[in-house]
């Protein structure tokens, strides 16, 4: 299957800075870069697990966020990790 991964590192310290640099790392592992912060990955399930577990490991969820986003038949299972908890596009939009 298809994923687009994106990313946002808080990149204000040096520790920051490794994070960014090791995510990146991490996806061109997997993918392939077609912006600065989104990879085109194809995996089977079982590789999307444990490269989800490999992100999460390099993160601080209070200060980054990265989204998988599937593409095909399962798009509307979007992947969240870390700060900006993830809405429901297809939930009723009151304003």
């Amino acid at each position: 299957m298809r994923y687009l991964i994106s990313y946002d590192v808080n990149t204000t310290t040096p520790a920051g800075q490794k994070r960014l640099r090791r995510v990146a790392k991490a996806c061109e592992d997997h993918g392939i870069r077609v912006q600065n912060s989104v990879f085109e990955c194809v995996m089977d399930y079982s590789r999307l697990l444990m490269f989800r577990e490999q992100l999460r490991a390099i993160i601080d969820a209070e200060n980054d966020s990265i989204r998988i986003y599937p593409l095909g038949k399962d798009s509307n299972r979007l992947i969240h990790m870390g700060i900006q908890k993830a809405f429901d596009v297809t939930a009723p939009l009151i304003l």
